[in-house]
């Protein structure tokens, strides 16, 4: 399949929809009007979660979408956490953390998959946990923008430590199982 039907299976429009959504979520944060970044960011959500099922049930599976995909979910949880970090919603630690997780990982990635030493880069469930951990912080910020005062201060407090918490445990776990997999592979190949 070419780069060009690739890019034009649905499940890839939906995950470059996406893509797009993400300079216009920024700007209705920048300018305080929280609900529209809110449907925005929901809607970007529900585009990553159809993606997959469409992919599956049009038999549309791509080596682009499995590279597009995750970089669209980076892209934008990353770019809303310096947004709400900007914004003095969430603490810079929780956004310095997140950052830090994804650009070692995607460095690692990068290496890895250039060198042409390990190119499946499954999520590990700490990995899945800080995911969701920060899609929920997102989702809580932009909610309490919009109905001030329907959750309790702490639930803001909680989510910035689950997050200070997931993001190098899972970035423990995820070099831990890299360099597990690398180790297999190279005993299989000396054997």
């Amino acid at each position: 399949m070419s780069f060009l039907q690739q890019l034009r299976a649905a499940p890839n429009l939906l995950t470059l929809m996406r893509l797009f959504i993400i300079p216009f979520t920024v700007i209705e944060i920048l300018d305080h009007k929280y609900g529209v970044a809110l449907a925005l960011f929901v809607a970007a959500g529900i585009s990553d979660a159809l993606d997959g099922r469409i992919a599956r049930w049009l038999g549309q599976s791509t080596r682009l979408g499995q590279y597009l995909d995750p970089i669209a979910d980076k892209l934008l949880l990353s770019t809303l956490f310096l947004t709400i970090t900007h914004m003095a919603l969430v603490p810079r630690y929780v956004t310095v953390l997140v950052f830090s997780r994804d650009f070692g990982i995607l460095l690692i990635s990068t290496l890895l998959y250039a060198t042409n030493t390990l190119r499946d880069f499954r999520p590990s469930l700490l990995g899945k946990l800080n995911t969701f951990a920060q899609i929920i912080t997102v989702l809580v910020v932009l909610c309490e923008q919009v109905w001030p005062h329907i959750l309790p201060r702490q639930v803001d407090y909680v989510l910035a430590v689950s997050i200070a918490w997931l993001a190098p445990l899972s970035a423990a776990q995820y070099a831990w199982i890299v360099t597990r997999r690398i180790s297999e592979r190279s005993s299989s190949v000396l054997a």
